[in-house]
């Protein structure tokens, strides 16, 4: 994959390498997607030498250790702060992410000699289901896509990819009474299905200087009926945490 830049057109460069590298699309196939080069063909760049940090900002870097502008950023894509630590800012974001730092990133983007920062995409499930839309009708296949990121965990250390946005993908399959090896109906349990694809995907896109930004899952199968990522997201009532 070239290095992507704002205005590109995300599908036919995904299209032309999935066709040169031979592997292609078929009917099932999963095309995983890192969010950057999502945030990246839709321009989703802020320049922090033109950010003027609030008294919050400034507030909030001086306990955390970040730069106030960066900090200013984070403010601005969030609903809500979480908790704080050092470099770190916990949010829930305006699209119902709960995330470090609202997603806002300073690697494997190029800084134009400034200082740079990218958002997350406006809509990650409308992206996927665009793409999806795309992708059908160059390969003449029915394909799922996932909009995929990097998230820290609760009581986890490390980082696992999830589902920032998903088309074409059971994203959360229910699977409350079926029953278990010994005949006991499950009362809660449904499958992160997309977050899972999305993990597997993760391991083989890196996270330093792979250059693997897109991977196809292929020969995945199941039955369930296809949902957007925003189906992950827990309400902040049910959100023991919060």
């Amino acid at each position: 994959m070239p290095l992507v830049e704002p205005g590109d057109d995300l599908a036919h460069l995904i299209g032309a390498r999935l066709r040169d590298s031979h592997i292609g699309l078929q009917d099932g196939d999963i095309v995983v997607l890192a969010q950057k080069i999502v945030s990246k063909a839709e321009g989703r760049y802020i320049d922090l030498n033109d950010v003027r940090p609030s008294q919050q900002a400034m507030e909030l870097a001086a306990k955390t250790g970040k730069d106030p502008r960066h900090v200013e950023v984070v403010l601005s894509q969030a609903d809500e702060i979480v908790k704080t630590g050092p470099q770190v800012i916990v949010v829930a974001h305006r699209l119902g992410f709960v995330m470090a730092n609202a997603g806002v990133d300073e690697s494997n983007i190029d800084h134009a000699g400034s200082a740079r920062v990218l958002l997350l995409p406006n809509s990650p499930d409308d992206a996927a289901a665009q793409l999806k839309l795309r992708f059908d009708a160059m390969f003449g296949i029915s394909c799922g896509v996932i909009i995929n990121d990097s998230f820290g965990r609760p009581w986890r250390n490390g980082v696992v990819g999830v589902a920032l946005g998903a088309a074409g993908v059971p994203s959360l399959i229910d699977r409350v009474g079926a029953a278990d090896l010994f005949g006991r109906s499950l009362k809660v349990t449904e499958i992160a299905a997309a977050d899972e694809l999305a993990s597997a995907a993760s391991l083989l896109m890196g996270q330093a200087d792979e250059g693997r930004p897109v991977i196809v899952v292929r020969n995945y199968k199941s039955t369930a009926p296809s949902k957007p990522a925003a189906a992950l997201l827990r309400s902040r009532e049910k959100d023991m945490f919060r």
